[in-house]
């Protein structure tokens, strides 16, 4: 597994969203902080397509997008990418509902296709504490491929309990619950163009207490 990253990305400030920057139908959302704006992730989303298509030039690329939080991401990146590529997808799963602390980790690759020989980029949203993506890692090598790398949008660095690091990220972030571009809470929030921090008062509105 590479340990030497391709990018990184400082922190940033938050800034709190008013009506006036998002109307959103979802009343948790309407004043809740930013932690990387829609502005932000667009360009970064750029870059690491630049990234991927100068690595992966003239090699059989295959990106493996992990259901669901990375289907935002998995949309942008490939079309920010310049080389021919395959789109596959894989399941795992150790959040759920509203759940906010991982549990037992499960992954199912029932619609990962031959892999055999290519080049493939796991593509997740979020390094966490690292468990996710190393058991996909494990998995996906089962099929043989040519290498593998790990990349993700947002890589929360103090929670991090595994001896391996994401090879490609785009923002490093504090320890806090992000939803939007895909991250989401009890399966909303998804929508936004941001990344939001949940905090105690948002998740309680979000769980109607």
């Amino acid at each position: 597994m590479v340990r030497k990253n391709l990018s990184c990305r400082l922190e940033r400030p938050k800034q709190r969203l008013t009506n006036a920057d998002y109307d959103s139908s979802k009343p948790a959302a309407q004043f809740m902080k930013v932690l990387i704006t829609e502005h932000e992730i667009r360009d970064r989303v750029t870059e690491l397509g630049q990234t991927l298509s100068e690595t992966y030039a003239g090699r059989p690329l295959t990106i493996l997008g992990v259901l669901t939080g990375s289907i935002v991401l998995l949309a942008d990146l490939i079309r920010a990418t310049s080389v021919p590529l395959r789109v596959a997808l894989i399941q795992a799963a150790s959040y759920g509902g509203t759940r906010t602390t991982a549990g037992e980790l499960t992954i199912n690759s029932a619609l990962v296709p031959d892999l055999r020989g290519r080049d493939v980029v796991i593509l997740d949203d979020i390094f966490d504490t690292g468990n996710t993506m190393v058991g996909m890692l494990e998995a996906v090598q089962e099929f043989e491929p040519q290498s593998i790398r790990s990349a993700v949008l947002l890589w929360k660095t103090d929670r991090t309990v595994v001896d391996v690091e994401p090879d490609i990220y785009g923002f490093k972030i504090p320890d806090e619950f992000v939803v939007g571009y895909g991250l989401d809470y009890n399966d909303e929030y998804r929508h936004l163009p941001y990344i939001g921090v949940m905090e105690e008062e948002d998740l309680k509105h979000a769980s109607g207490n």
